[in-house]
């Protein structure tokens, strides 16, 4: 990380000594394992804000349409999934 700063977090004993021993196993530091949880954390609100918003800009009329258009092959007997 270029640049960090600091943050006092509380967490209740029984939670600290758990997460510990996860950073531990994991050989990590709990700094670099809590980090990396938040990083997480925020990674998958974004990605449910990106589809959020790209869904929002969907015509529904206009996907079916291409779904139920003439044309095309059909699919191989190869293609399915049994």
């Amino acid at each position: 990380m270029s640049e960090s700063s600091t943050y006092p977090l509380r967490l209740p004993k029984s939670l600290k000594e758990k997460v510990a021993a996860i950073a531990k196993n994991d050989g990590t530091s709990l700094n670099q394992f809590i980090a990396i949880a938040v990083a997480e954390k925020v990674s998958a609100i974004e990605t449910e804000t990106f589809f959020s918003e790209r869904a929002a800009n969907t015509d529904l009329e206009q996907f079916k349409s291409i779904l139920t258009r003439n044309g095309g092959q059909p699919p191989l007997s190869e293609d399915s999934i049994d």
